[in-house]
């Protein structure tokens, strides 16, 4: 089987792209983040037409994500256990579209979109730290089972995750707090299965649209698969797609993430 992850930017704007990546690596699951919309505003017939079911939670035009499969889609789960609420500037407080479930081939997957922080001194960071500390408590009961935690950690655990660390002195994504949320989860029973295959420095995942940070390779390596003892015990390979993030490869403007693949055996 093989599963893979993608912030798409907006799925309604790239779903040509979606369906041409799908059957270009024959892939069974793609778990979706930042897909920008409601679900039934989602363009799926040809997704459903090529044999996908589609599994979609969003409420507007920020966060949502999805998962695409053609090896089941069962017990879809919206939010995970005592996922927390945001509201900015003392507004009501929302359950974000940030997390969504389901088990397809035997494998439960999560299509994760964690909150980005901002700054380190914003409302949103901590949010971002709790929503993280509430998810490992979740997660705890899934170590048992095939599992996978896919998707945009908006977390760069290493220095050799990003471009130069140097840069990101200030900011957020390699903060103590952050790598420590990230930690939690390697340190107790998931494992970072793409690295395990994919181990070299500049193995990026993101590159913002700012001032040709691709052609330059100034990237960030922040879009994981991490998978319980069962899931990871199967992966057999895995890489990044570069060429979906190339704008000259094709047509059409690419997300600023590359999708995450692994393959898993039977």
């Amino acid at each position: 089987m093989r599963i893979a992850t993608w912030n798409v930017n907006s799925l309604r704007t790239r779903i040509d792209r979606v369906e041409a990546f799908l059957e270009r690596h024959d892939v069974d699951v793609l778990a979706v983040q930042e897909t920008k919309a409601k679900p039934e505003q989602l363009p799926v017939m040809g997704l459903e037409a090529k044999g996908y079911e589609v599994a979609a939670s969003g409420y507007n035009q920020w966060n949502g994500v999805a998962i695409i499969s053609r090896v089941g889609l069962d017990d879809v789960t919206e939010h995970f256990a005592d996922q927390p609420a945001f509201g900015k500037g003392g507004a009501d407080p929302v359950v974000e579209a940030r997390a969504l479930g389901a088990v397809c081939g035997g494998v439960r997957v999560w299509s994760l979109y964690v909150p980005n922080g901002r700054k380190p001194d914003d409302e949103h960071y901590h949010y971002k730290l709790d929503w993280l500390a509430r998810l490992k408590a979740a997660s705890d009961v899934w170590r048992d089972e095939p599992t996978a935690l896919v998707g945009d950690w908006n977390i760069a655990p290493l220095d050799t995750d990003v471009f130069d660390i140097t840069a990101f002195a200030k900011d957020t994504h390699v903060t103590p707090p952050e790598r420590a949320a990230f930690g939690a989860f390697t340190g107790d029973g998931w494992t970072d299965v793409v690295r395990t295959h994919l181990p070299d420095p500049e193995v990026y995942t993101y590159w913002d649209y700012y001032r040709q940070r691709f052609e330059r390779n100034r990237g960030m390596r922040i879009d994981f698969v991490l998978g319980s003892d069962a899931f990871a015990s199967r992966v057999t390979g895995a890489f990044v797609d570069r060429e979906e993030r190339d704008p000259t490869v094709f047509a059409g403007a690419p997300s600023d993430h590359a999708p995450v693949v692994v393959d898993l055996a039977d």
